[in-house]
């Protein structure tokens, strides 16, 4: 289920998060992550309720950002948190089993630690990027080649990422690119996450 292209919503761009999440389900993102840091958790978890059946029916997986509980609650298939986010170890133990659990990963050091139970990481930033402007200092793809050595889990580059880069994410060692503006901004968002897609399958 984990294919090459990972989107990430944003309440701040144009088209509503429900939107963006079936536009890029229907364009073929494998993983699809609701990332939204001020939502109160009701409005959080009835958006994941709403939008789990239909996600699911177009063959994706929706992926709560941070929020413990609303994960747990909704029954959503993933949680994704970073560094500052709790004990990744303890978080694993609540999750019911078959919940996906993904890590941020900034640092080679950070690689070091992950500990079991963790599915997948997303490294990065490899750009610097706006959609997060209190983001780490940006790894490269030499620093992204080198996260994916040290971990050796399913890897996700993330930071600044748009059409042109999958070559580049895939010779790192990455299994596919997290991507927020490409999808989210695109005039048309399915379109450009299929053709995410295909040029990943090109590289």
């Amino acid at each position: 289920m984990m294919g090459p292209v990972y989107a990430i919503t944003d309440p701040h761009a144009p088209l509503p998060v429900a939107d963006q999440v079936l536009a890029a389900a229907r364009g073929g993102a494998s993983l699809i992550q609701i990332r939204d840091k001020s939502a109160p958790d009701a409005d959080l978890a009835a958006l994941v309720t709403r939008l789990l059946p239909q996600v699911a029916s177009l063959g994706a997986r929706l992926i709560v950002n941070d929020r413990v509980e609303v994960a747990i609650a909704t029954g959503a298939h993933g949680l994704h948190v970073g560094q500052g986010d709790g004990d990744a170890t303890a978080i694993r133990r609540r999750l019911p089993k078959g919940m996906i659990l993904g890590l941020s990963v900034e640092t080679i050091a950070q690689a070091g630690r992950v500990p079991r139970g963790v599915d997948y990481i997303g490294a990065g930033p490899v750009r610097a990027t706006a959609t997060k402007p209190d983001h780490a200092a940006p790894i490269g793809f030499a620093g992204l080649a080198a996260i994916v050595a040290a971990t050796g889990l399913p890897t996700y580059a993330i930071g600044g990422l748009a059409h042109g880069d999958a070559s580049a994410v895939k010779g790192a060692g990455a299994i596919g690119m997290a991507v927020v503006s490409a999808i989210t901004r695109a005039p048309d968002p399915e379109a450009a996450t299929a053709a995410l897609v295909a040029e990943w399958r090109a590289a």
